[in-house]
Formats: C-alpha cells, sequence, structure tokens
C-alpha cells in the first residue's frame, strides 16, 4: 500500500475531512489553471469552512427535534400574508438577540406550525441553539423529570435554548401540575431567551387551559412583555387541500 503523504497525515490530524477529501481534485484543477499554492491553500480552507458550516446547521436542525414531516415542507407549502410577513421579518433573526418573543394564534390548519419551523430553521441557520415541542410532550417531559428527580437538569437544557418553540398550547388541557410546570419555565426563560408559541386559542380563552386565571395572567404577563403576534386567521390549509383534491376525483 502506498504511504500517505505528510499533507494528508496532517490535515487529518487536524481533523480537516474536506480537505482531506478534496486536496488531491482540486489540486489537479489549481494546476491544470495556473493558480499557485497561496490560492490553492485559500480554495482548500475556504471549502473546509462552508462544509463545516453545513455540517453544523445540520447538528443544530437535528437537536431541535422538529417534526421531519412538517420540516420538510416548511418552506414550500402555501403562505398566507401573516407567513410571508413573518418570513420577510425574522428571516436575519434579530429578534432572537433581543430575547424577544413570538406567539402565533389562528384556527387549526391555518399555517401556524409551518411559520414556527421556518423561523427555528432560519435560527438555526443563523448559527442559534432550537428546541421544538408541543405543550403537552413538553409538560409530560418535565413531569416525568420531576419524578425521576432530573427536572433541574431539564430546566436547564430548556432554558438554554436561544430559542424554544412550543407548539400546539391550548389543544390539551393541563393539569394543575403541570400547568404551574410550564409557567415555571416560561419565567425561567423571560428576558434569557426567545419563546415562540403557537395556540389555537385567542388569548382570553388560555384559562381554559391553564385552569387559572391567576396562572394564566402571570404567564401572559411575561409572555407579552417583547412579543410579536402573528394572528393566522386564514381557511384551513388542510381543508383547502383536501377540496381541491376531491375536485379533481369529480368525474
Amino acid at each position: 500500500m502506498r504511504p500517505r503523504s505528510f499533507f494528508s497525515l496532517t490535515i487529518s490530524r487536524h481533523l480537516l475531512p474536506t480537505c482531506l477529501r478534496e486536496h488531491h481534485k482540486l489540486a489537479r484543477q489549481c494546476a491544470a489553471e495556473g493558480v499557485d499554492h497561496i490560492r490553492f491553500l485559500a480554495r482548500l480552507v475556504e471549502m473546509e469552512m462552508i462544509d463545516r458550516e453545513r455540517r453544523m446547521v445540520e447538528r443544530r436542525i437535528k437537536a431541535a427535534r422538529f417534526p421531519p414531516s412538517k420540516a420538510s415542507t416548511a418552506s414550500t407549502s402555501p403562505s398566507s400574508r401573516a407567513q410571508q410577513d413573518a418570513g420577510a421579518r425574522d428571516a436575519r433573526c434579530e429578534w432572537i438577540e433581543r430575547r424577544e418573543n413570538a406567539i402565533a394564534l389562528g384556527p387549526s390548519g391555518t399555517g401556524k406550525t409551518h411559520v414556527a419551523l421556518g423561523l427555528g430553521l432560519a435560527a438555526c441557520q443563523k448559527g442559534l441553539s432550537v428546541g421544538f415541542t408541543t405543550a403537552a410532550a413538553l409538560v409530560s417531559e418535565m413531569m416525568e423529570a420531576r419524578d425521576e428527580r432530573r427536572l433541574l437538569r431539564f430546566q436547564k437544557q430548556m432554558v438554554g435554548y436561544k430559542l424554544l418553540i412550543i407548539d400546539e398550547l391550548g389543544f390539551v388541557p393541563l393539569s394543575k401540575t403541570g400547568a404551574e410546570l410550564l409557567f415555571e419555565l416560561i419565567s425561567q426563560r423571560y428576558e434569557r431567551g426567545s419563546t415562540l408559541i403557537t395556540s389555537n386559542l385567542p388569548f382570553d380563552e388560555w384559562t381554559e387551559t391553564f385552569g387559572s386565571e391567576r396562572l394564566t395572567g402571570a404567564l401572559l404577563d411575561r409572555l407579552t412583555h417583547h412579543v410579536s403576534i402573528l394572528e393566522m386567521n386564514g381557511e384551513s390549509y388542510r381543508l383547502a387541500h383536501s377540496r381541491a383534491r376531491k375536485a379533481k376525483i369529480r368525474p
């Protein structure tokens, strides 16, 4: 077997996989173009940096635990005016840097989750840590963590996200303990990180979910101090899609 070159050994030792994979091909290309060694190395380093950033984005997206079926269509589904406005205003993620919140309100099927996923993916691409969960799953995990005496560790993880997306608040009423745990987490994140919540209920009906006017009021006070409200009041995308499909089937 032919010994590996010193160049290959050096870049392998320093964990530069793209350089190791591409340097022979790029060297031949640069030789054919008459490119000197300095520019060859500059191109190689640039390729490594671009590929490294791509891998980091992929890791952040994987760590966020976005729902795969919805994440894959977040950038391709039809956009409402609210979705377009949100995308245009928040693509740079400055609101997350300012630790502001966002709440998407509207009936089921109007694109709230797609907006949340789009903003979450944009945050990942900007190098920000993101967590995605539903309200019911989050409360269930917190109650399980409390029973197993690891609640503080779990809360620290949730508080650490630059952006925490809590989807489907209001679909399932919370127990008294669950509501208190969710309130505690949102209080811990207050002005430490951005929280994005989607809900099918207007604010005056959130008491039905939390079971206490006092707790609901305190929660909204923290959430809405620095907040953008996205009102999703269009027709259900799923309903419109179903109607269109049935229209095509009719003879």
